[in-house]
């Protein structure tokens, strides 16, 4: 069993016990969610114990008896980080903790830091760098999360098209058929974005059989007289005012035509809200949305992001790292400091390319050794966030690039990104 690899179970103060869950707990666990949350949260719980590609190992609850009265879940991500001069993106394995809820008797004794305690142990356990997720303000900075990366602009569709943008085109719902088409369309509008999490392969079966949401497709016909599908959407329920999310289009017609279809579904509903429409900055789609829709709310969104191992995290993105410093061509010093001021890491620097990151201790001034600083909270959006390293030292006291400003910011600029996740934010 490897090192992290949960205790299961593992007794809790008042005679609760965490553990795995089993199939035994279904209807529990689908109670307890449904009471605390979504009524799709238990069909969701459902398709993810029930397929073998996650499975029941993936969940886990905190009993008191026979009685579920606390739950979570941790999905396997895998989150995709690109730049210039580089083949392809750096893969990063990555967790997310979904499906979270506890009795309302049961609230105030810890037991949700007790199941994100065990999500990240098994988290570890499975290789994971990282940790990305979607929670309610605030609680998850309990936890060791940091706001980092940006949730795309809800945007209102203001000049809503004609009934004329659908000519030519079918609009349905997707089936398993589809997915190839539906992949290969996302994937090409998330090559837009430095920082990339598509939809793990389990996932995008269980988009197509939940009913919290609709994945659709718009389809063609082509030279040869075939159906080609030009673009995909996804559309949350009518009766929950109609969000269209993860819009991705061979071309302008075809982003015309799904919008078109998920304005007449948000309209199905008597004083239903205007439909709105997620941006896509970059994409055919993102043009689209920048003519049909009005500016977004001003309120920051962003997902949570947590980095439990800075060193080991900061090895893996070497090449990220190395292809940076190549394009800045700054003639870097002999190592590069990053301190997270109780402890820090030195990375050498041979040939204009870093050596593996070596740990050290507390360093409280960096900049006396040519470092730069930032706190352990704003890890996440140093690496993965909008701002980069001077954007965020202008935002907060304790992050600061250091007497090598260029070469900081060369190595950690604002990133543009694109995740895709199992709920819409």
């Amino acid at each position: 069993m490897p090192a992290d690899q949960p205790t299961d179970p593992r007794p809790l103060p008042d005679g609760l016990v965490l553990r795995t869950a089993t199939p035994a707990d279904l209807d529990q666990i689908g109670e307890l969610l449904t009471a605390r949350g979504d009524a799709h949260d238990a069909e969701d719980h459902r398709l993810v114990v029930e397929d073998p590609a996650a499975g029941w190992e993936t969940c886990a609850v905190v009993v008191d008896g026979d009685r579920v009265v606390s739950t979570a879940t941790l999905l396997d991500e895998e989150l995709g980080l690109s730049t210039d001069g580089l083949p392809g993106p750096v893969r990063l394995p990555a967790g997310q903790v979904e499906l979270v809820a506890t009795d309302p008797g049961f609230e105030g004794r810890g037991l949700v830091r007790e199941l994100m305690g065990w999500a990240h142990d098994l988290s570890a356990a499975r290789g994971h760098l990282l940790q990305v997720m979607i929670g309610i303000p605030y609680f998850y900075r309990l936890f060791g999360y940091s706001y980092a990366v940006d949730i795309p602009a809800h945007r209102p569709l203001v000049e809503p098209p004609g009934e004329e943008a659908l000519a030519g085109h079918a609009v349905r719902p997707a089936t398993t058929a589809d997915l190839p088409d539906v992949r290969r369309l996302q994937e090409h509008a998330q090559q837009a974005a430095d920082l990339r999490m598509p939809h793990s392969p389990p996932r995008w079966q269980w988009l197509l059989d939940r009913h919290g949401s609709t994945t659709w497709v718009v389809e063609r016909t082509g030279p040869g007289g075939t159906a080609e599908v030009v673009a995909t959407g996804r559309t949350t329920p009518p009766e929950d005012d109609v969000v269209l999310a993860e819009l991705a289009a061979t071309d302008r017609p075809a982003a015309l035509a799904m919008v078109a279809r998920a304005h007449r579904l948000a309209t199905s509903v008597v004083d239903a809200s205007p439909l709105v429409v997620w941006d896509r900055r970059g994409t055919v789609a993102g043009e689209v949305v920048d003519e049909l829709c009005g500016p977004a709310p001003r309120q920051a969104e962003q997902y949570y992001v947590r980095v439990p191992d800075e060193v080991v995290l900061l090895d893996r993105l070497r090449p990220v790292l190395d292809a940076r410093l190549a394009a800045a061509d700054l003639g870097p010093p002999d190592e590069v400091v990053l301190s997270t001021f109780r402890r820090h890491v030195r990375m050498p620097v041979v040939d204009g390319r870093l050596g593996a990151p070596r740990p050290g201790g507390t360093l409280q001034s960096p900049g006396a050794s040519g470092g730069a600083g930032v706190a352990p909270d704003q890890l996440g959006p140093l690496l993965f966030g909008p701002h980069g390293i001077v954007g965020l030292s202008q935002r907060h006291p304790d992050v600061y690039p250091g007497p090598h400003e260029a070469l900081m910011a060369a190595l950690f600029p604002p990133v543009t990104a694109d995740l895709l996740t199992y709920y819409l934010p």
